[in-house]
């Protein structure tokens, strides 16, 4: 069995897609439609950055989707190859739900791009934070926060892999759980590069603000189930879609239990589709005897 999984935030660069699009006319496609659906040139930004418009959450989330879908169209082309599951990571989701046949991609790009911006609108530049802590089982890492918190928000916003957690809150309350961590014998804890404390509680009021703009979208049906962020489980069901990603902007990324949930279904090969190789990465430790690859340019898709 195989699972398609699409990377989320953080993996994008300059140059992401050009490959593609320079080789296949059903990348290129993609590329158009987005520019389309955008009013603005995301194609160059992405061939050619610069990376610090790139980095811009609003950028960001449509860039990485669109060379995901991108990427998605020329290996189904090209490979015949048939996912029994799909999954992403955070933004990834969107990739997967499109792939599923669920969200139309004009329609993804546009959300994601309004999804970037309210969640860097929920909280001001420099009062939010988030850290990535390493060797601390959840436990223990749930009392760290606990104790960092003092009446602010901290708490695990990304269970990646087996003692690999990113946690997100209040900045001061970050700092507080790093230097905690440490002390409690974390092989390393440091805060990460964001710009807004993503998957805590203070992203309510951008769950909020989507919710409005996902009303104006048709879900269809899905042809491969979506195993989703909130719940490590696969959906089938339509009418939980919309409810699933706006929970999504608030709760953890359950990626570690996701990835352990669909080896157990039987997934014995992931493939992973879109920029970076972080998900690969991530599933090698998750699920030991699983085969991961990745396909972002004509050298993954010939490694196939």
């Amino acid at each position: 069995m195989i699972a398609f999984v699409f990377p989320g935030q953080g993996s994008q660069y300059a140059g992401m897609g050009k490959d593609m699009a320079d080789n296949f006319p059903a990348a290129r496609q993609v590329f158009e439609e987005a520019n389309d659906a955008l009013g603005f040139d995301l194609a160059t930004l992405c061939y050619n950055g610069p990376e610090d418009e790139l980095k811009l959450t609003t950028n960001t989330q449509p860039a990485i989707l669109t060379v995901s879908t991108a990427a998605l169209k020329v290996l189904e082309q090209e490979s015949g190859l048939r996912p029994a599951y799909l999954a992403g990571h955070s933004l990834g989701e969107y990739s997967a739900l499109v792939a599923a046949g669920a969200l139309s991609f004009a329609d993804a790009v546009r959300t994601v791009r309004q999804r970037g911006a309210f969640m860097q609108e929920a909280v001001p530049v420099g009062v939010g934070a988030m850290a990535a802590i390493l060797g601390l089982d959840t436990v223990e890492l749930e009392a760290v926060c606990r104790e960092a918190a003092q009446g602010q928000v901290v708490s695990p916003a990304n269970f990646n892999s087996p003692g690999q957690v990113v946690i997100a809150g209040h900045a001061t309350a970050v700092e507080r759980a790093i230097e905690l961590a440490k002390a409690k014998g974390a092989k390393r804890a440091m805060p990460l590069p964001v710009s807004a404390p993503f998957h805590c509680s203070l992203m309510l009021p951008a769950g909020e603000r989507l919710r409005e703009v996902l009303a104006g979208i048709a879900v269809g049906p899905l042809r491969t189930p979506v195993v989703s962020n909130v719940e490590a489980a696969p959906n089938s069901d339509v009418g939980r879609v919309k409810e699933l990603l706006v929970a999504q902007v608030s709760a953890p990324v359950r990626w570690d239990e996701s990835v352990q949930k669909m080896a157990e279904l039987g997934v014995e090969r992931f493939i992973e589709i879109g920029p970076g190789k972080v998900l690969a990465g991530l599933i090698k430790r998750i699920a030991k005897g699983a085969a991961a690859q990745s396909v972002e340019d004509v050298a993954g898709l010939k490694a196939l």
